[in-house]
């Protein structure tokens, strides 16, 4: 039997949901997570360190990259009524969850989840968000990034938050060697916020 992970396109593990309270930039909402998704039952800690230590967004229009049942893109749609916000995720199950959730927030006019080949290969972001999947590996993860970056309008940027211990620094390194100057906006309790832009 082959070991199931949340980045699989159609997690194995018999479907269960799972509902808990977030909190976030002032607003407290209801999410679903599920077996076979990234974080059930709970928001992981990178996420709640990104909701703590910094403001939210403007306006505009957001990327949620690698969404699962949506918590950073919502959180964005719900802080930011000028939002509009396109989830993406390879895990069907996390996209059925993350539309779920917008529908019941009142929010499925504002976000949507997709899988990154129904996303328009023309549409641009005014940011991108995310706590990417690093447990895809450095090449895997290397690879998702430069093809979404260049999503980034002139004067865009991308928000991450990586693990201090799975490799946060040398991502950081790596980006800017690749061209996109990236700084560091926050670390605490073992996590980076990484914020990246166009160099």
């Amino acid at each position: 039997m082959t070991e199931d992970h949340y980045f699989s396109a159609d997690p194995a593990a018999p479907f269960t949901r799972e509902a808990f309270e977030v909190e976030a930039w002032g607003h407290c909402f209801d999410l679903v997570s599920g077996s076979g998704v990234f974080s059930r039952g709970h928001l992981d800690h990178a996420t709640a360190v990104l909701f703590r230590e910094l403001e939210p967004p403007v306006q505009g229009q957001f990327l949620d990259l690698g969404c699962g049942y949506g918590a950073i893109g919502l959180a964005i749609a719900r802080a930011v009524p000028l939002a509009t916000v396109t989830a993406v995720d390879v895990n069907e199950r996390a996209l059925l969850l993350a539309n779920e959730n917008a529908r019941a927030m009142g929010l499925d006019s504002r976000f949507v989840a997709a899988l990154p080949a129904q996303i328009p290969s023309d549409m641009t972001f005014d940011e991108i968000w995310s706590n990417p999947p690093i447990r895809i590996g450095k090449a895997a993860l290397h690879e998702l990034l430069l093809l979404w970056l260049p999503r980034l309008r002139p004067d865009g940027r991308a928000i991450m938050v990586v693990g201090k211990f799975l490799g946060a620094d040398s991502l950081q390194r790596w980006l800017g060697e690749q061209g996109w100057p990236t700084t560091r906006l926050a670390s605490v309790k073992g996590f980076r916020v990484l914020e990246t832009r166009r160099g």
